[in-house]
C-alpha cells in the first residue's frame, strides 16, 4: 500500500487518502497493474427489476413505428366503425366528438407517460454509470501515459549517460593515439 501511496502522490501530487473513491479505485488498478475496462451495459442490466424491464419494453414499443401504425389503425377502425354504424343503422356507439375514444386515449396517455419517464430515468442512470466508467478509464490512461513518459525520460537519461561515457572513452583513446603519433624526435 505504501508503494501505491507514493506512486499516486508522485503522479497526482496529492496524498492517496485525500482522493475520492473513483480515483482511489483507479490508483489501485494502476498499482496492481490490472485492467479497469468493463461492460457497463451488463452491470446495469444485471440489477434490473421486473418493473424496470417492463418499463423499458413499454417505452421501446411506445416509441416505435409499430406502435404508431397500430395506433393509427385503431383510430381509423374506431371512426370507420362508428361511421358505418351511423350510415347503416342510424345509430352510433360513440357520438361525435368521440368522447369514449378521448377517454381511452387519455387513459392510455396517463398510464404510458409515467412508464416512459421511469424508462428515461433508468436510461439516465445508465448514462451516468457510463460517464463514470469513462472517467475511470480516461484517468487510468492518463496516469499510465504519465508513467510511460517517466520511463522514457529515465531511458533517455541513461542513454545520455552511456553516450557521454562512450564519448569520454573515445576522447581518451584519441588522446592516446595522438600521444603515440607525436613522438619526440
Amino acid at each position: 500500500m505504501k508503494k501505491t501511496n507514493d506512486l499516486i502522490e508522485k503522479l497526482l501530487g496529492v496524498p492517496y487518502e485525500s482522493l475520492d473513491e473513483l480515483t482511489k479505485k483507479v490508483a489501485l488498478h494502476i498499482a496492481e497493474r490490472k485492467h479497469i475496462a468493463r461492460n457497463t451495459a451488463k452491470d446495469a442490466d444485471a440489477k434490473t427489476t421486473l418493473g424496470q424491464r417492463a418499463a423499458d419494453a413499454v417505452a421501446t414499443f411506445g416509441g416505435s413505428w409499430t406502435f404508431i401504425t397500430i395506433f393509427v389503425a385503431i383510430l381509423l377502425v374506431w371512426v370507420g366503425l362508428n361511421s358505418f354504424i351511423l350510415v347503416k343503422y342510424d345509430k352510433i356507439f360513440d357520438p361525435y366528438p368521440y368522447i369514449l375514444l378521448n377517454l381511452f386515449l387519455s387513459m392510455l396517455a396517463a398510464i404510458q407517460a409515467p412508464i416512459i419517464l421511469m424508462s428515461q430515468n433508468r436510461q439516465g442512470e445508465k448514462d451516468r454509470l457510463n460517464a463514470e466508467h469513462d472517467y475511470e478509464v480516461n484517468l487510468k490512461a492518463e496516469l499510465e501515459i504519465m508513467l510511460l513518459h517517466e520511463k522514457v525520460d529515465l531511458l533517455r537519461e541513461n542513454q545520455w549517460s552511456e553516450l557521454l561515457a562512450i564519448q569520454q572513452e573515445q576522447i581518451r583513446l584519441l588522446g592516446n593515439l595522438l600521444d603515440k603519433m607525436i613522438v619526440p624526435e
